[in-house]
């Protein structure tokens, strides 16, 4: 059997489509199909059921599922350690990120890299700390800087670089008809959130819970730059990194409501037993960056 009939096999597992697998190796619809049936042929089993919910393992597909990723995983070291033996990382590291470039220190993070393996690009990608996270689990993504409250998440290797701070910010004309705004008063105006699953959607129902009352979603942006558009549009109020607030203060476009706040952190995360030398070149490139 060949290493592309088990990443095809995996990525049949873990989509439960054959389209959205072969967008997941690179390949074509048939071409997934064809390698499927090829593995099931020199295993001598079936791996597959196909239903009307999609491609559902059978017990068989699920017995030698983890042997497979075991086995890729093993691949991937074996790769790695030849990297090293030659002396030099090289290749392509997706590199899913969150708010803004100057933020992150990206651009410390290229230079170090540049200088120290010339070999190895990134290819970054910006969204949401939740996309990104799932993107990495997926392997859609090497790597990922993400907010998050977590000490550790299961499969993942998460480092704590720096803490991030977390404020209320209100519409210019609100902030001033209201100076004396209080928590209850606060939480009964429009407001500006985020999808469930991102981490500052997470902490706006926090503060609504602290004045005894339940968040309900209603206007809602996909980033942090959108919230601070939303904000000084006067739409709402909304919660934004301190570093975001405080430059849209003094660019006039809103203003931080000083009766809360709250913190959160900024991480490097990547899939554990999957990193390549150029994941680990990004790595000591991040720690350097931010120690």
């Amino acid at each position: 059997m060949e290493l592309y009939q088990l990443k095809t096999f995996v990525a049949i597992a873990k989509e439960g489509s054959l389209t959205r697998a072969a967008e997941r190796v690179f390949t074509s619809a048939p071409a997934v199909s064809a390698q499927l049936k090829a593995l099931e042929d020199e295993l001598g089993v079936k791996l597959f059921e196909r239903t009307p919910r999609g491609m559902v393992p059978t017990q068989a597909g699920r017995s030698l599922l983890e042997e497979a990723e075991r086995t890729l995983a093993s691949a991937m070291r074996m790769r790695s350690a030849a990297e090293q033996l030659r002396g030099a990382a090289q290749g392509v590291v997706r590199f899913g990120t969150v708010v803004d470039p100057v933020a992150l220190r990206l651009g410390e993070v290229l230079v170090k890299l540049a200088e120290r393996h010339p070999q190895v690009t990134l290819q970054l990608r910006q969204g949401l700390s939740f996309e990104t996270l799932a993107a990495v689990q997926r392997g859609e993504l090497d790597c990922a800087y993400a907010l998050s409250d977590s000490e550790q998440v299961e499969g993942m290797e998460l480092l704590r670089l720096v803490p991030v701070e977390l404020v209320v910010t209100l519409p210019l004309p609100l902030s001033e008809a209201h100076p004396g705004l209080t928590l209850d008063e606060l939480t009964r105006l429009p407001w500006v959130g985020t999808p469930p699953s991102c981490i500052l959607r997470t902490h706006l129902e926090k503060l609504f819970a602290g004045a005894g009352r339940d968040y309900r979603q209603g206007r809602t942006a996909d980033s942090e730059s959108a919230v601070r558009s939303m904000v000084a549009s006067g739409m709402g109020a909304g919660l934004l990194r301190l570093d975001q607030a405080e430059q849209g203060e003094r660019n006039g476009e809103l203003a931080i409501w000083n009766g809360w706040r709250s913190r959160t952190w900024l991480c490097w995360l990547a899939a554990q037993g999957r990193h390549a030398s150029a994941v680990e070149a990004v790595r000591s490139a991040v720690l350097e960056t931010w120690t």
